[in-house]
């Protein structure tokens, strides 16, 4: 009887402890389920992709892309691009159409046209006055080339190229050449579209400009065409001296930068391409 009574006890000590592990299963299991008292796991926030991307602006929290208002792009050389760009990539401009043309510069190369005026009338000059003291004279020299006409270029300054001046008297210039003018008492020998010096003709003669004279009409003698070179360069601003029909150093500096502005040969002179550009042929 004793030991039935302590084989029952055991029993039932057994039982109870089977059920009290099934129910801490139970409620471990409704907690990994998601029940109501399972705390909640802290939000880790990634931080944006934010400052300055070089050539790509600025981007924000969004990662969209903030685009500058004016963009300078300096591609091969000194290309230069300027102007807003409404989208895409500012470092791309090959496929913006909202570039400010206006605004944007290429590396071209100066092309210098030449312009010729029209509206200039030649005009008939009074030079009667004497230019003693004015202008230094130039001597004679049998050796004289004109300085830098060798690297003038083109068939129209060959004539300059070989320029060298001749003493003879008059005897000889009159046999040689059929027109001879003076101007300013200094004799000029006429000889394909040019005046020359006629060096010896009168012995005692002045010259202020040793080379010829490009006036393409005998009828406009030396004098009278440095006159009108002189008015057309003062009327397009280059010349601020006198009409006096000289060619003396103020006109030739004058012609100089004339000519380099419209691209002939700066040489300073009184030259085919110069007359036709200043509208005088």
């Amino acid at each position: 009887m004793r030991i039935l009574l302590v084989l029952t006890c055991c029993f039932g000590l057994a039982f109870s402890a089977g059920a009290a592990q099934q129910d801490d299963q139970g409620n471990n299991q409704g907690k990994k389920k998601g029940g109501g008292n399972a705390p909640s796991q802290p939000v880790v926030t990634q931080p944006t992709t934010a400052g300055k991307i070089k050539g790509q602006g600025r981007y924000n929290a969004n990662a969209n892309l903030q685009q500058p208002s004016t963009v300078h792009y300096k591609g091969a050389g000194k290309t230069k691009w300027q102007g807003p760009v409404t989208g895409g990539n500012p470092t791309n401009l090959s496929g913006q159409t909202n570039v400010s043309a206006k605004n944007t510069t290429f590396n071209k190369s100066v092309n210098k046209s030449i312009t010729v005026n029209k509206n200039f009338k030649v005009q008939h000059f009074n030079l009667g006055n004497q230019p003693n003291g004015r202008y230094q004279a130039v001597k004679f020299n049998g050796n004289y080339q004109i300085a830098g006409a060798h690297n003038w270029k083109g068939s129209k300054y060959v004539v300059f190229q070989n320029y060298h001046p001749q003493w003879h008297d008059q005897g000889w210039w009159r046999s040689h050449h059929n027109r001879i003018v003076f101007v300013f008492g200094a004799p000029y020998f006429w000889d394909s579209g040019y005046w020359y010096p006629a060096w010896g003709y009168n012995p005692g003669a002045n010259y202020y400009y040793d080379g010829p004279i490009y006036a393409s009409n005998p009828e406009m003698d030396p004098g009278q065409t440095v006159a009108n070179v002189q008015s057309a360069l003062q009327q397009q601003g280059y010349y601020q001296g006198e009409i006096d029909g000289i060619l003396g150093p103020q006109t030739r500096a004058a012609l100089a930068e004339y000519q380099s502005a419209q691209g002939l040969e700066p040489t300073g002179t009184v030259d085919e391409p110069t007359l036709e550009t200043l509208g005088m042929v």
